[in-house]
C-alpha cells in the first residue's frame, strides 16, 4: 500500500520464490510494498525444482557445511509453517560400492543427521536390500546394501503462491504479468515504470528501495532496465526433470549416485507417475524458452536403468520440463554442479543514493532466510525496521492444529462425506484449512460446478482465479496444481475455454 507521499518502500522485481519471500517478509514488518513479475507467479525457476526441502547430502562434499546446516534447520521451520504443501518423505541410497565407498556414505550421512541441529524426522538407517523387499525389491539384484535418510517433498509453485497471497494479506500489492520496463535511480529513491502485459497500460511506482529478484534475469535488468554495474556475475545452469510412469511401490524416493559423480533423483509423482532429475548444463540462451534436449532424457534414463529392474526410454516420458538455475559465479568451479547453491546479495547505493539490492543464487528450501538475510541487508536503510517475525507464521492455510496434516485431513473428508476421497485429499493438500473456502456451501458434486476431469471442478478453478492470480490453464494444470497430468484434453481446452469466458470478471478483480 503506497505511503501517503505515494513513494513505497519496496519494489521487489520478480515473482519467483526470493522475491515472494521477500515481498512477504517486508510486509510483515510494516513496509509497504509492490512486487511485480513478468509472466505467472513461480513461471520460471521456482516450479522446475526436484520438489524438495533438503538439506543436499551431496553439498556435504563441496564442504558447503554452512548451507547444509542453514538448509536443515529451514527444513524444521518449513515443516511447521506449511504442513499441508510440505511432507516428509524418506530416501533410499543404494550403495554402489564402484562409486563412494561405504565409509565416505555413512560420515556423510552421519554429519547430515547431526549438523542441522534439532530435528523431527527419523534418522539415518542401514538396509540390507536382500530382506528388505520394500526398498530392495524394485532395485536389480547386485544391489544389496543401502542406506535410508529422510528429507521432505514441497509443491514448489504454490509455495511461492502462498507466501504472495500473504505477503498481499498485509497490505502488499502483488502485480504478475507486469513488467518493469525501466527503473532510473533519482537521488534517494527510484522511479520505475511498470508495464501491464495484457493491457499494455503503464504506471509509475517511485521507491526507497529497489530489489532485484529476477533470477535468470538479474543481470539482464541490472545492467539493461536499471542501467546499472554489479559487482557480483552469475552462472545460469539448465536443470531437467522427466516424468515416467510409476516404477516402483511406495511412498519413498531413491537417490542414485551416477557414474560422472552427481546424483539423480527417482521420487514418487502425483501418485501414478515417477519424477526423475536433474540434469546440470551451462546454459547461455533465453532464459525464457527453455526445453529439455533429448541427451539429457537419455542421460536420466540411463541413470535409473543402472539401479532398477524395469528399464525406462525416451518413449516412456510422458513429461518433461527444464529450468534455468541463476547461481552466483565466483569462478572457482570448473563443473556446474560444484557451483555453489548458496546465495549472495550485491548492494549498492548509499550515501544519498537510493538503495538497489540484487540477488544470486539461492534455494527454496532456504528462501525464508534468504528474505532475512535480505532485509538484515537493508536494515541502514530503514529506520526501526521492525524484528524477523516469519519463522513462526503459518503459511495461508497451514494453520491446523499442531501442524498435523492428517487428523486435519480425515476430519474435512468426515465433514464432507459426498466428496470424492481422492479429491478430499487433494484439496487438503494443496489448500489446508482454505480447502473449506473452496468447497464453501457444496452439498453434493454438483455444487462445486462443471467438471473439468481429473478431480478438478469449477469452484477450484474460480478460487485459483479469484484469489491466486490463475489465469491460463497452465497457471491452473501445471503451477497451482499438477492437474495436467490427469486432466484429459478435452477437459483441458473446456477449462482454457471457461477462462476465456471469465476473463473480464477477473480482469476486474
Amino acid at each position: 500500500m503506497d505511503r501517503q507521499d505515494g513513494m513505497v518502500d519496496l519494489l521487489v522485481i520478480g515473482g519467483g520464490i526470493n522475491g515472494a519471500g521477500i515481498a512477504r517478509d517486508a510486509a510483515g514488518r510494516g513496509l509497504s510494498v509492490v512486487l511485480c513479475e513478468q509472466a505467472d507467479l513461480a513461471s520460471a525457476t521456482s516450479s522446475s525444482s526436484s520438489k524438495l526441502i533438503h538439506g543436499g547430502l551431496r553439498y556435504l562434499e563441496q564442504y558447503e557445511f554452512r548451507l547444509v546446516r542453514e538448509a536443515l534447520a529451514e527444513r524444521e521451520v518449513l515443516l511447521r509453517i506449511a504442513p499441508h504443501i510440505i511432507w516428509p518423505m524418506r530416501f533410499v541410497l543404494p550403495h554402489n560400492k564402484l562409486l563412494r565407498p561405504a565409509w565416505m556414505i555413512r560420515l556423510g550421512l552421519f554429519l547430515y543427521d547431526h549438523i542441522g541441529g534439532k530435528r523431527s524426522l527419523p534418522g539415518t538407517k542401514s538396509l540390507d536390500f536382500r530382506t528388505d523387499t520394500v526398498s530392495g525389491g524394485p532395485l536389480k539384484p547386485e544391489l544389496t546394501k543401502g542406506f535410508a535418510y529422510s528429507d521432505c517433498w514441497v509443491e514448489d509453485s504454490r509455495l511461492v503462491v502462498l507466501n504472495a497471497m500473504d505477503a498481499r494479506q498485509r497490505g502488499a500489492e502483488i502485480l504478475p504479468r507486469t513488467r518493469c520496463v525501466e527503473a532510473r535511480r533519482e537521488g534517494d529513491h527510484w522511479t520505475a515504470r511498470l508495464r501491464d502485459l495484457a493491457t499494455g497500460a503503464e504506471r509509475e511506482v517511485t521507491a526507497r528501495i529497489l530489489v532485484n529478484a529476477a533470477g535468470p534475469w538479474v543481470e539482464r535488468f541490472l545492467h539493461g532496465v536499471a542501467g546499472q554495474k554489479g559487482s557480483a556475475h552469475m552462472r545460469l545452469v539448465k536443470g531437467s526433470h522427466i516424468v515416467v510412469p510409476r516404477l516402483y511401490e511406495g511412498d519413498h524416493a531413491y537417490i542414485l549416485q551416477n557414474t560422472d559423480r552427481r546424483v539423480i533423483f527417482a521420487i514418487p509423482y502425483e501418485h501414478r507417475f515417477t519424477l526423475i532429475g536433474t540434469t546440470d548444463i551451462p546454459f547461455q540462451g533465453d532464459a525464457s524458452d527453455v526445453r529439455i534436449d533429448p541427451e539429457e532424457t537419455a542421460y536420466l534414463c540411463d541413470a535409473v536403468n543402472r539401479y532398477f529392474r524395469t528399464a525406462v526410454g525416451p518413449t516412456d516420458v510422458v513429461r518433461s520440463y527444464s529450468g534455468v538455475r541463476p547461481l552466483y559465479d565466483d569462478d572457482t568451479a570448473a563443473n556446474p554442479s560444484t557451483v555453489t547453491r548458496d546465495y549472495v546479495f550485491d548492494l549498492s547505493g548509499g550515501a544519498g543514493e537510493a538503495p538497489l539490492l540484487s540477488i544470486y543464487g539461492g534455494k527454496i528450501t532456504t528462501y525464508r532466510r534468504l528474505a532475512e538475510h535480505a532485509m538484515d541487508k537493508l536494515a541502514g536503510f530503514i529506520p526501526g525496521l521492525a524484528p524477523a517475525w516469519t519463522a513462526d507464521a503459518r503459511l495461508p492455510g497451514g494453520d491446523m492444529p499442531g501442524s498435523r496434516f492428517e487428523p486435519f485431513a480425515a476430519d474435512f473428508k468426515a465433514r464432507h462425506p459426498w466428496l470424492p476421497a481422492a479429491v478430499a485429499l487433494r484439496l487438503c493438500r494443496l489448500y489446508g484449512t482454505l480447502a473449506a473456502r473452496i468447497v464453501g456451501d457444496a452439498a453434493t458434486l454438483a455444487d462445486m460446478g462443471a467438471d473439468f476431469g481429473g478431480g478438478l471442478y469449477e469452484r477450484e478453478a474460480a478460487w485459483l482465479v479469484d484469489q491466486e492470480w490463475a489465469r491460463t490453464a497452465d497457471d491452473i494444470l501445471w503451477r497451482r496444481t499438477k492437474l495436467g497430468l490427469h486432466v484429459p484434453a478435452e477437459g483441458a481446452e473446456r477449462l482454457a475455454r471457461w477462462l476465456e469466458a471469465s476473463r473480464p470478471m477477473a480482469q476486474a478483480s
